[in-house]
């Protein structure tokens, strides 16, 4: 998946819209990304919010401080459009520019890089975010796709 295209993206999200989103819900998500990237060695910071609280947050060996500016910055993308920091980063390179020549937005407070999905709960719309930083976008963005789609079963 290094170069999904702007419909890919769009199905993703549509697709893993979850019935409920609890405190429960955001430990097994939470447990299921910390599983999968220490079965890959994957040297990873995950954080996961509903609204402005975090609910989960895991530093793995290999990762830094540095990861978690980085999930901020992603994070932020996802809140301030509602859709994936990778879809809005794709976006802008669908239409031949770039997120940070063409946002207008502080690129040392906004990232649209793949690795943070908005939570969506059906006939409730997003109430979160999962964020994953340490491995290079596509990757990141991967990771937190295949986390969604086990939760969702």
């Amino acid at each position: 998946m290094s170069n999904p295209t702007v419909a890919e993206l769009e199905s993703q999200e549509a697709r893993l819209t979850l019935p409920h989103f609890t405190y429960d819900d955001a430990w097994k998500l939470g447990n299921l990304l910390v599983e999968l990237a220490r079965d890959r060695n994957a040297p990873v910071a995950i954080d996961i919010r509903r609204g402005a609280q975090q609910l989960f947050h895991c530093a793995l060996p290999g990762s830094s401080a540095d990861n978690d500016a980085w999930i901020d910055r992603k994070r932020r993308v996802v809140e301030r459009y509602g859709a994936a920091s990778f879809l809005v980063g794709t976006r802008f390179r669908a239409k031949g520019t770039t997120f940070e020549e063409s946002s207008r937005l502080d690129p040392d407070v906004y990232a649209a890089h793949g690795g943070s999905f908005p939570i969506a709960v059906e006939n409730a719309g997003i109430v979160g975010t999962v964020t994953v930083s340490g491995l290079p976008q596509a990757e990141d963005h991967a990771l937190v796709v295949e986390a969604l789609e086990r939760l969702v079963g």
